[in-house]
């Protein structure tokens, strides 16, 4: 099956794929989820048909708290339900996800997954959120890519309706939900084609309707409360195989590869990486990179956390693994080991790598970035003769002392893909520009596009970074861009601020936004940063966006004039349109 390929951001993917089930979206706004509840409000503005003929019906809460409990009642009265929600907004329904999976209700909640606020508020991504609701009864479903978040997304809606167990299908909040990628598109006749049709009708026919009234919700007491609750074990023992199904139906159509567990890297690997989200991307650059030097070593990428199925981990393992790091984005004070480690080791036990070493890391908490040289740590840190078995990576821990020292930061990503780094003022027009830059590129060409934009939490007004890749092949580096092609610089300040310039690779570009003469550049520009464009051949130009802004009646708008300096620098695309003969 072809599909069209357009550029979008995960959460766009998310609604793209989750309208065509829903009849109902009962929502709240909280970041960084609202983009889907936006989008699902313009299809149906648009009139768009969702699979059974109509426009969905999206309302607006008072609360997330409001919103699971019109998701509650909506599924009740026989609709299919979605809503879309983050960090205290998801644990504020809660209590109704008990009560939803309870009364075996498919609705499916997608999460662009965010930190809880603990000892501060914090708007940026880890799995804090989605780890508090493993008793609830939801199934869980990890994307760890936009396309993933498309294709999974569909496999959520699938099996709940199919499985009857309701579904919370999450990806990295920030990295997933809002990284700009080309991606393939589902027609929705294909998602037809999947759908268990005669389920969509035995719920309905579920539903509480006068006309057939039922007993549901009632009090039950000690005689017969337990009894009723393990009788619903079948429906989740059932599962996996639902999941596995549709996964399979997704693969046949468009030729990917998903299963529960995903195994990545060399056949022989002695040691392996398990972990979820975002992060498997980066780990699969690191893995080629390992293995290409004589490294033997492997990646886990786990999609169906819950039910977690020993069966289907240890069927991807490698028979010759010796050493297991489990990665975890969150911290649980207190316990022994943080979720995914736990039942990792619950999974291995007893069986044929019950005697593989196991070790336990945290990373990427409140989106901190995770670089390829965190990676390889991880590896040197399986093959040490005193590995540390319980570890942090990304951040310096001179506290407890667990973080993993940085010795290797190699560029991983893969040749022919360039890499652009664009700093700029929050509400300037920078990000806009460039996610223009990525849908010009993206959609009317044949290249990828990967577009991923770091905000202050001040948003309007603070700092802005956009890290922009191109490229003939589809791009996995999930990091912050260090190692750039071209750096522009929009706001003059900046270069006493920050150190942009050694972002830039030697023989790059550097573009910096300033209305400066020659004599002024020598006067303002740091000595440190004019050595290293002397000592790396840096390609240094300079353009006044106000001065040409006013000149051409922009005013202070100027993204459009400094997009298109960096489509001539960066030469990504050819300046003009090839004439037709």
């Amino acid at each position: 099956m072809a599909r069209q390929r357009k550029t979008m951001d995960g959460n766009t993917a998310t609604a793209h794929v989750s309208y065509a089930f829903t009849d109902v979206a009962a929502i709240y706004p909280i970041t960084p989820s609202s983009p889907m509840a936006d989008e699902t409000d313009k299809y149906a503005a648009a009139n768009r048909k969702n699979l059974f003929g109509r426009e969905v019906q999206v309302t607006e809460m008072q609360s997330e708290a409001g919103a699971a409990g019109a998701v509650h009642g909506s599924l009740a009265a026989g609709a299919l339900t979605t809503t879309y929600t983050a960090s205290q907004g998801l644990l504020l329904m809660i209590p109704n996800m008990y009560k939803m999976a309870g009364e075996f209700l498919p609705s499916v909640i997608h999460c662009s997954a965010r930190s809880l606020s603990t000892h501060a508020l914090c708007i940026f991504g880890d799995h804090s959120d989605v780890y508090a609701c493993r008793q609830t009864g939801y199934a869980m479903l990890c994307s760890n890519s936009p396309q993933e978040a498309m294709d999974l997304g569909a496999v959520a809606h699938l099996a709940a309706i199919k499985g009857r167990v309701p579904f919370l299908h999450f990806f990295d909040g920030f990295r997933t939900s809002h990284e700009v990628q080309k991606i393939e598109v589902w027609d929705y006749k294909d998602l037809a084609d999947m759908l268990d049709w005669d389920a969509v009708d035995a719920f309905r026919r579920r539903s509480l309707n006068p006309e057939h009234p039922v007993t549901r919700g009632t009090a039950q007491n000690d005689d017969t409360f337990f009894q009723a609750s393990e009788a619903g074990n079948k429906y989740y023992d059932d599962l996996p195989a639902v999941v596995v199904d549709y996964m399979n139906q997704v693969n046949a159509k468009i030729g990917t590869d998903y299963k529960p567990f995903n195994y990545y890297g060399a056949p022989d690997a002695e040691r392996v990486i398990v972990a979820m989200g975002s992060v498997c991307e980066c780990a699969e650059e690191v893995v080629d990179y390992l293995n290409a030097a004589g490294d033997k070593v492997g990646l886990v990428k786990v999609h169906l956390y819950r039910p977690f199925v020993a069966d289907f981990l240890t069927g991807v393992l490698p028979e010759t693994v010796k050493a297991i790091s489990v990665l975890d984005r969150t911290r649980e004070p207190g316990s022994i080991g943080e979720p995914l480690y736990l039942d990792v080791l619950a999974a291995l036990s007893g069986t044929k790598f019950g005697t593989v070493k196991v070790y336990t890391g945290r990373y990427g908490l409140g989106s901190k970035d995770t670089t390829p040289g965190q990676i390889v740590a991880v590896y040197r840190n399986m093959e040490s003769e005193s590995p540390k078995k319980r570890f942090t990576i990304g951040i310096v821990d001179d506290v407890t002392n667990l973080s993993l020292e940085i010795k290797e930061n190699p560029d991983t990503t893969p040749k022919g893909i360039t890499s652009c780094k664009f700093w700029g003022l929050g509400a300037d027009g920078t990000v806009g520009a460039n996610k223009n830059s990525i849908k010009i590129i993206g959609d009317h060409t044949e290249m990828y596009a990967q577009g991923y934009f770091a905000y202050d939490s001040k948003k309007s007004g603070g700092l802005t970074v956009s890290h922009l890749r191109f490229g003939d092949k589809p791009i996995k580096s999930t990091y912050y861009i260090s190692q750039a092609d071209f750096v522009a610089c929009h706001k003059p300040s900046y270069v006493n601020e920050y150190d942009m310039v050694q972002d830039v690779k030697p023989g790059g570009s550097f573009l910096l936004n300033c209305l400066w003469s020659d004599e002024e550049l020598d006067q303002h520009l740091p000595a440190k940063m004019k050595k290293y464009i002397a000592d790396n051949n840096i390609n240094f130009y300079t353009i006044d966006g106000v001065k040409l802004g006013k000149e051409i009646g922009l005013g202070g708008r100027i993204n459009t004039i400094l997009q298109s300096a960096f489509f001539s620098i960066a030469n990504i695309i050819p300046r003009t349109r090839p004439s037709s003969t």
